[in-house]
Formats: C-alpha cells, structure tokens, sequence
C-alpha cells in the first residue's frame, strides 16, 4: 500500500509534479513573505513625522514666543493665552464685559456651531440619498454611477464651488428672478446672500458628500436576506429602520460626521466668499494673524482649534463605538 503511494504517474499532459520535501516547502514559505513590517511602515512613518509631527512641535513652541518689532523672539511666555482666553472687566461686577467671554472664545463657539448646524443638515440631505442609492438602486454599476455623479461637484476646485454660489443667492440670482417671476415677491430678497442662511446653505453643498460616501458604504454592506426575514416575520418598515437599518449604519454615519466637522473647523473661504466676511470663523482668524506676521498668536488659535476638534471627535466616537459597530 506505501509503494503505491510513492508511484510517480503520468498524466495525458506530462508528469505530475515531483513531491515537495519540508526544506524546499519552507523555503518557499521563507520566500512568499514579502517585505520586512519595518520597511512597509517606514514611508508612512516618515510621512507623518515631516508633515504632522514637526509641524504640530511647530506650532506648540511659536505659541510660546514673543512678537517684537525686530521679529520673533523665543521665549516661555503665556502673554498670547492670556490674550486669548482674557477679557478686560471680566472679573468686574459693575465692568459691561462680565463674565463675558472673549472674542476669540466666542469666535470658536460660533465656529462650533455653524459646524453643528452645518452637519445635522447634512445628515439630513446625505441620508435619504445613500439610502437610495444602497436600498433601492439594485444594479451595481448603478449605484456606481450614481454615486460617482454624487461626486462629481469634488472634482472642480473648492474655491469654484464657493464662488458658483454668488448668481444663485445674488439680489439679481437665479433664485431671486425665480421668486419675482411667480409674484412670490414684489423686490428682490437679501437674506440669501450675504448671511447665514446662505452661508449655511454653501457648506452643506459643498460638504454634503463627505457623509453620503461613508453612510453608502455601511448600508451597502446589510445583507439583503436579513431584512427579508424582518419582513416574513412581521417587522412594519419603521421597525426594520429602527432595530437593522439604523443601527447598522452608525459607523458610516459617525465617520461621515467626523469629516464634516474636521473640515468645516478649519473652514475660512466660504465665509470670506458667501457671507462677505461679516462673520469670522477660527479659520479666517489664524489666517488674520498669519497675514501680518503675529506667528505667536496665529500658533495659539490653531491650537485652541485642533483641541475643540480633539474633543468632537472624541465626544462623537463616544456616542458611537465604532470598533464595535463594525
């Protein structure tokens, strides 16, 4: 029975292969390993250190310095925190500043809330769209297309989509001609342009699509036959949504959000374009400070930035754990 084992046969297309020993089969194995981890990991490595590391070191210490006439001086100074975070008459019962914060607090809460309106509204338009295009859209190369029309607005420049806003909202707009040509209005409105509505509108069309790909892609991946069996057994739609669909979809829904709020933190061209610079956000303060040389300063609002951007992100992945949603 051992010598027929070891029979060497022909095939009808030659002979089959001669049997591997254990030295040649580990050798084999030694050599499909491929790179080294230390090498693959290297280039990113180095990557971050350059463009993320360093940078943010940077920043941290020129937050520190003095600003002179003569240029920056180091230094370990907290004059430019206290600027930041101090108002005079703050302490002051009868002062008409008490216990007001200061303006570059107030300009970072104005910051956070744009950018809570800005993505609520967001998940509210990018939703029902990855919805469609996850549930209803059945053929593949479908839902191809249609989300590669989704994004088809990332692919002009960003400053040309802020722009593309100024004959839409415009006292002369389209939307403006629209509501005096069905005798909506009698006179060309102005809370379109140049305000918070059109403000706000600007960035959910530009951001928008940053929370349908993820919300896609989580929907995408609910097997079919689950919600099939839902329904054999009775579950009403809204009982489906709200025990598989919902539930499901939180990490797309989550990562979308952090996207959103990361980008629209450190957002300044659309308010300098839509809102004509009536308002002033985090980003276009760093920028203000940056543009006439006051590095220090500019250093302590980014970094007040990057530390509220710390904390959403953590306060949202508290709300959704996403390791154990996936």
């Amino acid at each position: 029975m051992s010598d027929a084992s070891k029979t060497h046969h022909t095939g009808l297309i030659g002979s089959q292969p001669k049997p591997v020993d254990g030295l040649q089969r580990a050798k084999i194995a030694h050599t499909e390993e491929g790179f080294p981890t230390a090498w693959l990991i290297t280039p990113a490595t180095i990557w971050l250190i350059l463009f993320l590391v360093i940078p943010l070191i940077s920043i941290i210490i020129f937050s520190f310095w003095e600003n002179t006439p003569g240029g920056l001086i180091p230094a370990f100074s907290f004059e430019f925190y206290g600027e930041y975070f101090y108002t005079e008459g703050f302490f002051d019962p009868d002062a008409d500043r008490f216990l007001l914060p200061s303006v570059f607090i107030r300009t970072l809460g104005s910051t956070i809330y744009f950018t809570l309106v800005t993505m609520f509204l967001c998940l509210i338009v990018g939703y029902p769209i990855a919805y469609f295009l996850a549930m209803q859209v059945q053929a593949f190369k479908w839902q191809l297309a249609l989300f590669l029309l989704c994004m088809v607005p990332f692919w002009t420049s960003y400053l040309i989509r802020a722009v593309a806003w100024l004959p839409m909202l415009g006292r002369r707009g389209l939307i403006n001609q629209a509501l005096l040509g069905m005798g909506i209005v009698d006179k060309p409105v102005s809370f379109l342009f140049y305000s918070e509505f059109g403000y706000t509108m600007a960035l959910v069309q530009i951001y928008v699509v940053l929370g349908i790909g993820p919300i896609f892609f989580s929907l995408a991946k609910i097997d079919k036959a689950i919600l099939e069996a839902a329904l054999d057994m009775g579950a009403t739609p809204f009982q489906i949504f709200r025990e598989i669909i919902g539930p499901m979809s939180l990490p797309g829904v989550a990562i979308g959000m952090i996207f959103i709020f990361v980008v629209i933190m450190g957002e300044f061209a659309t308010a300098v374009v839509v809102y004509g610079g009536k308002t002033s956000t985090a980003g276009t303060v760093i920028l203000n400070y940056y543009g006439i040389a006051n590095y220090p300063f500019a250093a302590v609002n980014a970094l007040m930035l990057m530390l509220a951007m710390v904390i959403g992100i953590v306060v949202i992945l508290r709300i959704v754990d996403i390791r154990k949603e996936l």
